[in-house]
């Protein structure tokens, strides 16, 4: 099973996290690391590393944080996923 299937199904197991979404089977990689990143706790953003890789996850939460103009992230979870990236990717 490819990541984005594997990464779609882990979306399905918590539907409180992207409950304003209807069509879970077309979600992006980019809209789950975003709604992950968001609302999951610890554990969920573990899981969703081990089916991405970390330097997978952090290259799309940089794309996602460069662009400052639109940028969905809290400055609080914003700030420390950039440190954690930092480190660990």
């Amino acid at each position: 099973m490819d990541k984005i299937k594997k990464l779609r199904n882990f979306i399905k197991e918590k539907p409180y996290l992207i409950w304003y979404v209807k069509d879970l089977d077309n979600l992006s990689k980019e809209s789950i690391v975003e709604t992950v990143l968001n609302y999951g706790d610890f554990n969920d953003v573990q899981k969703m590393i081990a089916i991405l890789g970390v330097n997978e996850v952090a290259k799309i939460f940089k794309q996602q944080t460069k662009n400052n103009k639109r940028c969905n992230y809290s400055s609080k979870t914003k700030n420390y996923f950039q440190l954690y990236f930092q480190k660990y990717a």
